[in-house]
């Protein structure tokens, strides 16, 4: 790693460090309130999981029919009066935008929230040619007068608080009396767009869905100006790219629940606009009934944009992008984009965890590079997003190409025949540390306690800090020199468990097996106290650390020999018990992307974490009595819980809860998205300060807990790091607060 590598990690920690300061705490109020609300309007229904799966499927089938779909629109919005123009690119649809603008002799053009436009800059290229182009959404107004790009997918200006707003606008407009409440505010800017809209041209639009069939439009938003901008002026042009086509208005329904718990947290959109324009009668503001809206005598123009959509379509890894519906549920439900928001957790037009798919997709590799590394691969995004698209295998095959410099089109030929040793120097040697860390943790134990010693060394965290990304700030691993696995073999076997019911091959993880060996033990001794027969598998990554840093072929050497070790003791009838939940994660879910299926299947199937094995086996009977609780321990019992984000998803932390309770624990779970550390995430210099500030919000919900002396637990190596980081004490993993001693 040159200096110039040194330089861009600090331009980017220094990027961090200013959004942090400027936007943070209000990108953290308005994400975090949409999320929770996501979470509370979709616990009053039953049926959200069987409504995702229909969305998916609906999106699925239509994505596949583009090309048709296409044909059937032309032909139904023909039909009615309209146009249909399918731009190949950016430039394409601004060209014949600016056509129908100008042959209409158009001075102003009112447009509702679109990121398709954004997309394609129609506002610059309207602006070019001396047309007004006025912002009628709130948030997009707001952003407008600021002369910024959005921060989000749904609310543009998420990253500004009141008090930032009231400044702007007294600032920018001649006011009698000074703006200073949201009410306040609001009306204004409806007041000031409400004349935009009657004074414009040419209305624009978006469309959150085209309905093939009936030719028809939906628009969802929280304001009434969308749909004013639709039918006031004589002119309508809808903006829209080619994945919005559905099949028709029948399939709407799936999408009208889910799209506003998504990107609102509301039970229903306040507006639910469907339009089949042109628009034949005068249309009636309900504002101002004596006043008409338009005259009958109407255009409808809708645009559908390609630009690199359809490539997308026959990438087998990036076409998933195309099923999304522009909720921004990622964004909010992703830890690191709570704290820094979209200007930097996201590219030329979009921002979140779907935005790399996008960028890759429409702007190229390159839109990509700057922001991709803030997916830490946690998947809190697939629970939250509405059609369940994979976005951290998105962002993992972008990291990937982008390693390799790659473009999207010649990708599997470049991977064809490439050795799981052969990742080209596109890989930087920060990544090449992280991604191998089954490597240095070898190295480490054999070499402890000198390796620790020269790990924290003054000089040697220097030089690991400018050459290799690793911020001296954090703590490193301290490596055991007995692992796990020697201290299994050198150990005297319980032969009384020669006839257990049960049987079970535990995993050793990296960290398991060199760092965290009590832990390993401790898992062992729980097994065996339960009555299972337990065998210790060999130490190899499963990767988990090659995918968190986009190197896949890595990844899939590694989940070849994993399974080749486990698949014997899968043949016995013995279970795979893991205790690293994002190990767990990967034989359950990633494994079907680097494996064949029927291999990754039978993994996945009889894989269990530790303490959802251990719930599992005291549901069937396990006497609970040869655990630990805090009688046993003469302890208070008073335990602060943070669960690992993967652990999260895959629905587990509730096992750990009920086994610690049933001991006789009074628990206190953490509610934060993330701790922060996010496994390599928090050692990179780059990413030092947003880790932090991730952390601090786990810190401030703890704080009253551990004050009062309640012990900390974790789930994952990384909580555990990070939580070490906050707290003075020592955490642990739950497997050892039960283990008999």
């Amino acid at each position: 790693m040159t200096g110039s590598g040194n330089a861009n990690r600090e331009a980017k920690a220094e990027h961090i460090r200013e959004l942090l300061a400027t936007e943070g705490d209000a990108v953290f109020e308005n994400t975090t309130h949409v999320n929770q609300g996501r979470y509370d309007a979709n616990a009053r229904r039953t049926d959200i999981e069987e409504l995702r799966s229909e969305a998916r499927a609906i999106k699925e089938d239509a994505i596949e029919r583009i090309p048709e779909l296409i044909e059937t629109v032309t032909e139904s919005v023909e039909a009615n009066g309209g146009t249909v123009y399918v731009a190949d690119d950016a430039a394409d649809a601004n060209r014949y935008i600016e056509e129908t603008v100008e042959d209409r002799d158009a001075e102003v053009v009112a447009k509702s929230k679109s990121m398709t436009t954004e997309e394609i800059e129609v506002n610059e290229a309207l602006e070019s040619i001396g047309v007004e182009v006025c912002e009628t959404d709130l948030g997009e107004f707001v952003i407008q007068v600021a002369d910024e790009a959005p921060s989000h997918l749904v609310g543009p200006a998420f990253h500004k608080s009141t008090e930032d707003i009231a400044t702007l606008f007294n600032g920018y407009f001649d006011l009698e009396e000074p703006l200073e409440t949201a009410e306040d505010l609001t009306q204004f800017a409806r007041d000031h767009v409400g004349e935009q809209i009657r004074e414009a041209d040419v209305g624009m639009t978006g469309a959150n869905f085209v309905f093939a069939e009936s030719g028809s439009i939906a628009i969802v938003t929280n304001e009434g100006n969308a749909r004013k901008c639709a039918v006031t002026a004589d002119t309508h042009v809808a903006v829209a790219g080619v994945e919005k086509l559905i099949p028709s208005v029948e399939d709407l329904p799936p999408f009208a629940e889910l799209i506003a718990r998504a990107a609102g947290g509301q039970d229903f959109a306040t507006y639910l606009s469907l339009l089949s324009p042109p628009v034949d009668s005068p249309t009636i503001d309900f504002d101002r009934p004596d006043e008409p809206l338009g005259d009958g005598d109407r255009e409808f123009h809708l645009v559908l944009l390609d630009n690199g959509r359809m490539t997308m379509r026959e990438d087998e890894d990036l076409r998933e992008t195309l099923y999304c519906i522009r909720c921004g549920a990622c964004a909010n439900s992703c830890s690191n984009f709570q704290h820094v928001g979209g200007h930097a957790f996201g590219g030329e037009t979009y921002t979140g965890g779907i935005a790399t798919g996008w960028e890759a997709g429409v702007h190229g590799l390159d839109a990509a590079a700057e922001f991709n590394d803030l997916c830490t691969g946690c998947s809190r995004c697939v629970n939250a997003c509405p059609v369940k698209i994979d976005i951290p295998w998105i962002n993992t095959v972008v990291r990937d190409r982008i390693n390799r410099g790659a473009d999207p089109s010649t990708f599997d030929s470049l991977v064809e025949g490439l050795t799981p040793d052969a990742d080209p120097g596109g890989v930087g040697i920060q990544k090449r540390l992280f991604g191998n860390f089954g490597t240095l943790a070898r190295l480490g134990s054999a070499t402890a306690p000198l390796s620790n010693w020269l790990a924290d060394a003054g000089p040697v965290r220097a030089v690991m800090d400018r050459f290799l990304g690793v911020d001296r700030r954090r703590d490193l691993p301290t490596f055991e020199r007995e692992t796990l696995v020697e201290w299994f073999e050198n150990r005297e076997r319980r032969t009384s468990l020669a006839h257990a019911d049960r049987s079970a091959v535990l995993y050793p993880d990296a960290y398991t097996n060199h760092v965290l060996v009590d832990r390993g033990k401790a898992a062992v001794r729980t097994l065996e106290a339960l009555g299972v027969d337990v065998e210790l598998a060999p130490c190899h990554e499963s990767g988990r650390a090659p995918l968190s840093q986009g190197m896949i072929e890595t990844a899939r050497a590694n989940a070849t020999q994993v399974t080749e070790d486990l698949d014997p003791y899968i043949s016995a009838g013995y279970d795979v018990v893991v205790i690293e939940p994002s190990d767990l994660a990967a034989f359950r879910n990633e494994y079907e992307r680097l494996l064949p299926a029927d291999r990754a299947r039978r993994l996945a199937e009889t894989s269990y974490e530790i303490m959802e094995y251990v719930y599992g086996l005291l549901e069937n009977g396990s006497d609970p009595s040869v655990l630990s609780g805090p009688k046993s321990r003469d302890e208070s019992g008073g335990v602060a819980y943070h669960s690992h984000c993967q652990q999260r998803t895959l629905g587990l932390d509730g096992h750990t809860e009920t086994v610690l309770e049933r001991l006789g624990y009074d628990v206190v779970t953490s509610d934060v998205e993330c701790c922060g550390m996010a496994g390599s995430f928090g050692y990179k210099s780059e990413y030092y300060e947003l880790s932090v500030d991730v952390g601090e919000t786990l810190e401030a919900q703890f704080e009253g807990p551990v004050a009062d002396g309640r012990a900390v637990i974790a789930s994952g190596a990384s909580c555990t790091e990070q939580l070490e980081s906050l707290f003075p004490q020592a955490t642990t993993h739950p497997i050892e607060l039960v283990a008999p001693e």
